[in-house]
Order: structure tokens, then C-alpha cells, then sequence
């Protein structure tokens, strides 16, 4: 059983870190999916449960499947859900590319903040709809670290995220995959293939996401490679910790943060 090569790690703060970002990001992301009762569900990925309690709660008729590859991801998961009191889920654990269901099994897929970390995300998605039947949907909700940007912007700060998409990359993933939803999707043999961008904007006019996406969410997700950063010789120690400090300048007031994540929706014909 392969596991992802997860470039966040799995300490109790970057699980803390991925529901404060499914939280703040719920409405942005989750908006219309929504699966109807009877409807058999998989999600691919499911990590600690962070989208997992969203999807539960949304679809609470449907039959959810969430698979992971991470024991102790798929733990935390169970006790996420089950306090959230949902009951419409059932977790395995399995390997993407050796998912241990007949074909054509599910209604729906739904994965998120998933092919980033994959070596080989066409394959994945190409395993993925094998598990649909004819005409069921998938959804693939991706970030773009690209995509980013704040006032004030410094070099240094713009350095620190240039390292988390260098470290990912050498681990195999790519962090620019939401530009690439699309592509993905229509080579891996699925039909009606649809991307939309999902824009967060930030201003200390809006606090709630001014503490649980620029500061809860991306800035914690940049401080989480500076062992990694420094080890590889991407940044001097004093060097990151002044670009950190000059990106959290743009949580504080009179800055700004954009990031866009995408969106893609598509059927097996």
C-alpha cells in the first residue's frame, strides 16, 4: 500500500490546521454539493475527516465511502465524524490505485486537496472512474499556490512559498495542479469536463477569514516546511523567518491576500 508523500507532515497542529481550513473555506468550496438520498458516495483521500464532517452534513441521506491510505489519519477521521454525531459514513482503508471495490460500485467520488501530493494524478483519476458507474459524477476541489498574492508583497515572502512549492515538487506533487484540473480530467476519459475558480480575498474587513485562511490556513501551511527549507538549502534560517515575518504582514491591517482554488465536476459517460 503506497502512501502519499504528504509535504504538510501529520502532527496534531497540521491536523488542526486542515479543519480550520475546511471550516473558514466551507461555504467557498462545498457550495451545491450536495448528494441525494440512496446515492452511494466515495471519497478519495479523506485524510483526517476535515471534509469528511462537511460532506456528512451536507448529504446526511447519502451512504458515504472514505478511503485513506494513513491508519492514523483514518483514526482521527472516525472520531471527527462520529463526534460531529454523523452516522452515514463508512471508512476503509485503501491505496488509490488498488481501491478494493467492484467497478462501477458508486454513484459519486469526491476528493479534495488530493492529487497535489501524487506523483501520477491522471492514473488516479483514471482508477477513480472506474469506480463510477456510467453517468456518475466526480468533483475535485484543488489549490493553485501559484495563484497567490497579498499587499504589502516582499521578495522574501514571496521566496518562503516559492520553497513550498520546490519541496513539493521534489517530493513528487505539484502544488500548481489546480491550473491543471481540467486536462487531468478530460485525459483520464471523463466527459462534460467543467473547472470554475474559486477566488479567497482578504482584508481586515473580513476577520473570520483574515485568522482562519490567511493566518490558520496558508501562512501555517508555509511555516510547516521551514525545517525542510532550511535542511535543503532553499533558504538561510534568518532569511525564512524575515520572509515569514513579512508575509504575516499581510494579515495584519491595511493588507490584503488572494488565493484561488478550483473546482472541477465531470460524469463517466
Amino acid at each position: 500500500m503506497s502512501e502519499l508523500r504528504y509535504v504538510h507532515g501529520y502532527s496534531p497542529r497540521e491536523a488542526e490546521r486542515l479543519c480550520d481550513q475546511a471550516n473558514v473555506l466551507s461555504a467557498l468550496l462545498h457550495e451545491g454539493v450536495r448528494y441525494a438520498p440512496g446515492r452511494r458516495v466515495l471519497e478519495a483521500g479523506c485524510g483526517t475527516g476535515a471534509q469528511t464532517v462537511l460532506l456528512a452534513a451536507g448529504s446526511p441521506e447519502a451512504e458515504i465511502v472514505s478511503v485513506d491510505v494513513s491508519a492514523a489519519s483514518l483514526e482521527e477521521a472516525r472520531r471527527r465524524v462520529s463526534t460531529a454525531g454523523h452516522r452515514n459514513v463508512e471508512f476503509r482503508r485503501a491505496d488509490l490505485f488498488d481501491l478494493p471495490f467492484a467497478e462501477a460500485g458508486f454513484d459519486d467520488v469526491f476528493l479534495c486537496f488530493v492529487l497535489e501530493h501524487l506523483a501520477e494524478p491522471e492514473r488516479a483519476l483514471a482508477a477513480l472512474r472506474r469506480m463510477l458507474r456510467p453517468g456518475g459524477t466526480i468533483t475535485v476541489i484543488e489549490g493553485d499556490h501559484g495563484s497567490w498574492y497579498c499587499h504589502p508583497a516582499t521578495e522574501a515572502a514571496s521566496r518562503t512559498v516559492q520553497c513550498l512549492i520546490e519541496i513539493q515538487a521534489r517530493l513528487g506533487g505539484d502544488s500548481l495542479i489546480g491550473r491543471r484540473l481540467y486536462p487531468l480530467l478530460a485525459r483520464a476519459g471523463f466527459a462534460e469536463v467543467q473547472v470554475v475558480p474559486r477566488l479567497v480575498y482578504v482584508d481586515e474587513s473580513r476577520p473570520d477569514l483574515v485568522e482562519g485562511f490567511s493566518r490558520n490556513t496558508f501562512i501555517a501551511m508555509v511555516e510547516g516546511v521551514r525545517d525542510q527549507a532550511i535542511s535543503l538549502g532553499l533558504m538561510e534560517a534568518a532569511q525564512w523567518d524575515q520572509g515569514i515575518a513579512e508575509l504575516r504582514r499581510a494579515a495584519e491591517p491595511g493588507g490584503t491576500f488572494c488565493y484561488t482554488f478550483f473546482r472541477g465536476t465531470a460524469l463517466r459517460p
